[in-house]
């Protein structure tokens, strides 16, 4: 049987891997996962695409709100916004929705590591983005995910991919939130419904993927040959999209543990 070998989080959108042992799943996928975004003065996100330094920017979520640290910069503990914080209409990839404004001392640290003026806003209980109704119910909702809440790739899909790269990458460059060993290469292109632990999941769509997956964790830099993009898109091409990854809703919530065993409840 399958079994949950990882778990991370990235609890600003672009920011560095959290790894963790356990997470609760909520309707709007691993809890602290994507809640908080950068966006420039007109609401447009930024993202790791554009400004691979993000990479290096560690967001941990503390009591108090969450906690942001990047090289050459101060420490600094951002507050969860109160319920009449000011509002910023803000648009994730042609989404448009109204999230709370982190405040003056967030937007001073960003636009300084960034290099550019920059807002932190964070997902309240005031914001509603739907999920793309050809793929979802009409009730599922998502934080700042690119388009879907939990992202599922599978440890031999990446190993697949690896011995047709002239470098081996990591599994961190992909992004996902749940990683799974023990099974054939692609297999999570066959699930449809899964059971881990008390958590039940739908599988709604595969991942196309960007140039965002080129940008080295270690570095922060683009790769100058495109890869793994361009290996990718060699086999993994459906209708001119980069397919690696599957897009993951929540059927059932509860907590996830790394170990758990995967247990396949339907496949398409």
């Amino acid at each position: 049987m399958p079994t949950l070998s990882s778990l991370s989080i990235y609890p600003l959108k672009s920011c560095a891997e959290l790894p963790l042992t356990h997470a609760t799943v909520e309707p709007l996928g691993l809890q602290h996962d994507r809640r908080w975004m950068a966006v420039r003065s007109d609401g447009t996100c930024m993202t790791g695409r554009e400004l691979p330094g993000f990479v290096h920017l560690r967001a941990v979520p503390v009591p108090e709100g969450l906690h942001l640290s990047a090289p050459g910069m101060p420490e600094l503990v951002v507050p969860v916004p109160p319920a009449d914080a000011p509002r910023l209409d803000v648009n994730v990839w042609n989404d448009i929705c109204s999230a709370a404004r982190a405040g003056d001392d967030a937007d001073r640290w960003l636009s300084t590591y960034l290099r550019e003026p920059a807002r932190l806003v964070y997902v309240d209980a005031r914001m509603q983005r739907p999920v793309d109704p050809k793929h979802a119910a009409p009730e599922d909702r998502v934080g700042f995910a690119d388009a879907y809440p939990l992202l599922l790739i599978s440890e031999a899909s990446l190993a697949d991919l690896n011995t047709r790269l002239p470098q081996p990458v990591e599994m961190n460059r992909f992004r996902p939130n749940l990683v799974v060993s023990g099974c054939e290469p692609f297999a999570e292109d066959r699930w449809k419904r899964l059971r881990i632990g008390e958590v039940e999941l739908t599988l709604v769509k595969p991942c196309a993927r960007c140039a965002f997956i080129n940008v080295d964790t270690r570095t922060a830099r683009p790769d100058s040959a495109q890869q793994p993009l361009r290996t990718l898109a060699t086999y993994r091409n459906r209708d001119n999209k980069v397919m690696f990854g599957q897009n993951v809703i929540a059927r059932r919530t509860g907590v996830l543990r790394v170990g758990d065993p995967v247990e396949v409840l339907e496949e398409v």
